[in-house]
C-alpha cells in the first residue's frame, strides 16, 4: 500500500502530530508480499540510501517530495538495526533513524503521569543521555496536551521543527523523542504547534537541568548522573536528628553577592569557589545553617531569583549543576546544613517559559482573577490540575534528592493561601464555598509538606508566611499545614519598630518587644531578619536604629542579642552581622571593607560569640516551642525599657538570665529575681569593649542572694550598661 502522501505533505509542512505513522520503518503489502519500507525526511539532502550493521548499503531511497522526502523498499525482512547514509551540500555523513526507536516510556510511567503521583518527574521528562539498542543518543519528553505538533529543534538540526517532531501519548498528552547519536551540551528547545492557529512556539524545556547563561534562554543537555557525593556522614546524621531541639542559626545568602572578585571585573565567585570561602566563613561565625535565594534559573537578575523560569535547572552564572552539587558538598562536610528558597507562589510571563506553554493555559489558570498575581505581573499555578501537583512536587523532591539541600524555604506562602491577595473586590474569584482560602493550594501544600518529610527524614520546610493563619507549622494530621517552621513576620516588624524609635520614647511602644511572647508557641517560629528588610528603600539594619554612631551600633548590637535569647530558631540576612551601613545592592559586594575599622570588627565579633553561646546552651534551642522554655522575670519596668527574662534547657536546673538595657542610661544596683542562688557568670555583655562599648559590667561575675523578689526565691545586684544585653550563667 503506497504512503499516504497527505500524510507525508503534513509532515514536510510541520503539521503532522504523529511522526511515527509516516517516518521510519513499516511493514507492508505489496503485490502480495510484505515489504519493509523505510521513510525518512532529509531536506537539503541530494541521496539516502539505507545502511546495514556492516556498512553495506541494503536500499537506495527514492526521493517522494523535492523538499527531502525519501523512501527506501528493503525486502521482507526488517533488519536489526539499519543506518541512514545522506549526502547533502557535497558531503556525506551516516546517522541513526530516531524512528527506528520504539517509545522510553512505560505503560507504568505513562499511567503514573497521567494519575500525576510521579514524584521523581525528572526521571522521565526533560532530556536524558541514554544507550538504546547499543546505540547512545537522548531521550526527550515533555508534557503539551493541547499541542498539535512537537519537535524537538536545536543547533543539532538548524532548528528545524520540521527533522524532529516527536511522538505523542494521547492519553496523557506526553511527547517524546529518542535522537540517536546527540550529546551532552546541546543546546535545544520544544518547537509547539498549538491546537488553535498557525503561529509555532518555541519554548525551553519545563524540565530543563541546565540552560544557556542568560540572556540566552535555549535549554542545554546535561548528563546529572557522575557527581561523587562525599557527605554520607552528614546525610546520616540528618536522617536521625530532630530540628525542632536543635539549634539553628541561619545565615541568609545571595550568592552572587556576598563577596565579588574586583580584580576580575566584579564577578560574583563561581559555586566551587563561594563554596570553600563561604563554608569557610560561615563556619568561623558559628552559624549552623546557610539559606540560599533562589538559585532557579531567572532572566531577570534583579528578581534575586524569585521569578523563575526553569524550575528544574540551577543558574548557570556561578557554574554548572555538578559545581552547585560540590558547593552543598563542601557546606555538608564542613557541618554546615543548606536550605534553598523555594518558589512555587508563581512564575513570569516570558514567552518562551511556562506561560501558555502549548497554546492553552496549561500551567496557570485561564481567569486572570485567579491565574495572574497584580502585585508581582506574575502567573499564579493552577494548584487544581494533577499534573501541575506532579510537576511541583517533583521540583521540591528534585532539588533535595539529586542536590542534597537540607530543606526549603518556602516563598510567598500568603499569596498561595488567599484567593484575594494583593486583589480588590471583583478582582477576584470566591472558592465553591464563597470563601477567600485557595482550598486547592491548601491541600497542595499539606500534600507537600507530607512527601517532604516521608521522602526525606530530617529535611525541613519553612513557609514564609505573613498572615494569621492557623496551624501553619502544625502536622497535617491535626488540621495544619504540615510546615515544620513558619517565619516569625510579626515578630520581625515589631521588634524594628520598637528598635527604631529613640530610647527616650520606647517605654510608650513596650508591647511591640513583649507582645510577640503571648503567641510564641502556636507555630514553630523562626525569627527572621531577612533581606527584605534591607531592601527597596529600608535602609541597612544599622541605619534603622537612632542616635548617633555609637548609639546606632550599641542598639545593633542589643537588638541582636535580645534575638538570640527569644524562643525560636534565628536567621539574618548577610552583612548584618558586620553592620554595614548600605542598603543591599545584588550588583556589589557586601562591603567588606568596613572590616578594617574596629568598630565593624566588634558587631562580627559580637554575632560570632553569640552563635558560639547559641551552640553550646541547650536553654537556648532546646524548648524553643513549648511554655517550659522561657519564663519573664521582669517585662513591666517599661518606663525605664528595662527587661528581664530566663532560658530554661529541659533540664530546669541549665538555664540563661538575660537582662537588657533599652536605653542609654546605664543602672548600677539594679536587682532582678533569679531561680537559684550562688555565683554567675556574665557569659556575654554587648557592651565589652571587645564589640566596641564602653565595657561597663559586673566584672565578670555576680552574686545572688536568697532575698525574694519578682516572683523567684533568689535576687541579685547587677550593673546594667547603656544599650545593653547581659546573659548571665549560674556557676555549678
Amino acid at each position: 500500500m503506497p504512503v499516504n502522501m497527505d500524510a507525508v505533505r503534513a509532515l514536510v509542512e510541520a503539521r503532522h502530530g504523529q511522526p511515527f505513522e509516516v517516518l521510519g520503518p513499516h511493514v507492508e503489502e505489496l503485490e502480495g508480499k510484505r515489504v519493509v519500507f523505510v521513510r525518512t525526511f532529509q531536506p537539503g539532502a541530494s541521496r539516502v540510501s539505507v545502511v546495514g550493521a556492516d556498512g553495506k548499503t541494503l536500499a537506495e531511497a527514492t526521493r517522494l517530495l523535492d523538499e527531502g522526502f525519501f523512501e527506501a523498499a528493503l525486502g521482507e525482512v526488517r533488519p536489526a538495526s539499519y543506518r541512514l547514509r545522506v549526502e547533502a551540500g557535497g558531503s556525506t555523513y551516516e546517522l541513526s533513524d530516531p524512528y527506528a526507536f520504539g517509545p522510553q516510556l512505560t505503560e507504568y510511567d505513562l499511567h503514573l503521569l497521567r494519575e500525576g503521583t510521579h514524584y521523581r518527574l525528572w526521571e522521565k521528562l526533560g532530556a536524558h543521555p541514554i544507550e538504546v539498542d547499543g546505540i547512545r543518543g537522548v531521550s526527550f519528553g515533555v508534557w503539551a496536551p493541547s499541542a498539535r505538533r512537537v519537535s524537538v529543534v536545536g543547533d543539532f538540526n538548524g532548528w528545524d521543527g520540521r527533522r524532529h517532531p516527536m511522538r505523542k501519548h494521547e492519553q496523557n498528552g506526553v511527547w517524546e523523542l529518542f535522537i540517536p547519536g546527540l550529546e551532552v551540551g546541546q543546546n535545544y528547545k520544544y518547537e509547539l504547534l498549538p491546537n488553535q492557529g498557525d503561529i509555532y512556539l518555541l519554548k525551553v524545556d519545563p524540565v530543563a537541568f541546565q540552560v544557556e547563561l542568560p540572556p540566552k534562554t535555549a535549554a542545554r543537555v546535561y548528563d546529572l548522573e557522575g557527581y561523587e557525593w562525599a557527605d554520607q556522614e552528614w546525610m546520616e546524621k540528618r536522617k536521625n536528628g530532630s530540628y525542632l531541639e536543635a539549634p539553628i542559626s541561619i545565615y541568609e545568602v545571595h550568592l552572587g553577592s556576598w563577596r565579588r572578585v574586583p580584580e576580575d571585573g566584579n564577578r560574583s565567585l563561581s559555586y566551587r569557589e563561594a563554596a570553600e570561602q563561604l563554608a569557610a566563613y560561615v563556619k568561623e561565625m558559628g552559624y549552623t545553617h546557610i539559606e540560599l535565594l533562589p538559585l532557579t534559573e531567572h532572566p531577570f537578575y534583579g528578581s534575586w531569583g524569585y521569578q523563575t523560569v526553569n524550575f528544574f535547572a540551577p543558574t548557570g552564572r556561578y557554574g554548572s549543576p555538578h559545581d552547585l552539587m560540590a558547593f552543598v558538598d563542601t557546606m555538608h562536610r564542613n557541618g554546615i546544613g543548606v536550605l534553598l528558597d523555594w518558589v512555587p507562589a508563581h512564575f513570569p510571563s516570558d514567552s518562551y517559559g511556562l506561560a501558555e506553554f502549548d497554546g492553552t493555559h496549561l500551567y496557570e489558570h485561564a481567569d486572570p482573577r485567579q491565574g495572574r498575581h497584580p502585585e508581582w505581573d506574575t502567573l499564579v499555578f493552577n494548584y487544581g490540575r494533577t499534573e501541575v501537583w506532579n510537576f511541583l512536587l517533583s521540583d521540591a523532591m528534585f532539588w533535595l534528592d539529586q542536590y542534597h539541600f537540607d530543606g526549603l524555604r518556602v516563598d510567598a506562602v500568603a499569596s498561595m493561601l488567599y484567593l484575594d491577595y494583593a486583589r480588590k473586590d471583583g478582582e477576584w474569584v470566591p472558592n465553591r464555598f464563597g470563601g477567600k482560602e485557595n482550598l486547592e493550594a491548601v491541600e497542595f501544600l499539606k500534600f507537600l509538606n507530607t512527601l517532604v518529610h516521608q521522602k526525606h527524614p530530617g529535611a525541613v520546610t519553612i513557609a514564609e508566611e505573613s498572615t494569621a493563619w492557623t496551624g501553619v507549622s502544625r502536622p497535617t494530621y491535626l488540621g495544619g499545614l504540615g510546615f515544620s517552621m513558619k517565619w516569625n513576620m510579626g515578630w520581625m516588624h515589631d521588634i524594628l519598630d520598637f528598635f527604631s524609635k529613640d530610647p527616650v520614647y520606647r517605654k510608650y511602644h513596650a508591647n511591640r518587644l513583649t507582645f510577640s511572647m503571648l503567641y510564641a508557641y502556636t507555630e514553630n517560629f523562626v525569627l527572621a531578619l531577612s533581606h527584605d528588610e534591607v531592601v527597596h528603600g529600608k535602609g541597612s539594619l544599622i541605619g534603622k536604629m537612632p542616635g548617633d554612631e555609637w548609639q546606632k551600633r550599641a542598639n545593633l548590637r542589643a537588638l541582636f542579642g535580645y534575638m538570640f535569647g527569644h524562643p525560636g530558631k534565628k536567621l539574618h540576612f548577610m552583612g548584618a552581622e558586620i553592620g554595614q551601613w548600605s542598603e543591599w545592592n545584588h550588583d556589589s559586594s557586601l562591603d567588606w571593607h568596613l572590616l578594617g575599622y574596629p568598630t565593624h570588627r566588634g558587631i562580627q565579633q559580637w554575632m560570632k560569640d553569640l552563635n558560639r553561646v547559641y551552640r553550646s546552651e541547650p536553654s537556648l534551642w532546646q524548648q524553643d516551642f513549648v511554655p517550659e522554655g522561657f519564663r519573664w522575670i521582669d517585662c513591666s519596668d517599661t518606663d525605664r525599657s528595662i527587661y528581664s527574662f530566663v532560658r530554661f534547657a529541659k533540664d530546669p536546673s541549665d538555664f540563661l538570665v538575660f537582662a537588657c538595657n533599652l536605653t542609654p542610661m546605664p543602672r548600677h544596683d539594679y536587682r532582678i529575681g533569679v531561680p537559684e542562688s550562688g555565683a554567675y557568670v556574665e557569659l556575654l555583655n554587648s557592651d565589652a569593649d571587645i564589640y566596641g562599648g564602653s565595657n561597663m559590667g559586673n566584672a565578670g561575675e555576680v552574686w545572688a542572694d536568697p532575698v525574694p523578689w519578682q516572683a523567684f526565691g533568689n535576687s541579685m545586684n547587677i550593673t546594667l550598661p547603656p544599650l545593653s544585653v547581659l546573659v548571665l550563667k549560674r556557676r555549678k
